[in-house]
């Protein structure tokens, strides 16, 4: 299990671009943490989320 936003979630396997594509996050518009490490956008096909992983997916806001 991975918590996400305090959720446990059960994507232990799948990569950060694979989880992102199940939920309605825009890529082009969040930040991602995970383990306390910010991880680029470069890198989300390539991060594996593992058992036990902390990840915080923030949305930026725009406004006017």
């Amino acid at each position: 299990m991975v918590k996400i936003n305090g959720e446990l979630l059960p994507v232990d396997g799948k990569t950060l671009t694979e989880y992102l594509k199940t939920t309605e996050y825009e890529p082009q518009r969040i930040a991602v943490e995970r383990n306390g490490e910010i991880v680029p956008k470069s890198k989300y096909d390539d991060t594996l989320l593992k058992d036990g992983d902390t990840v915080e997916v923030v949305s930026f806001v725009g406004g006017g």
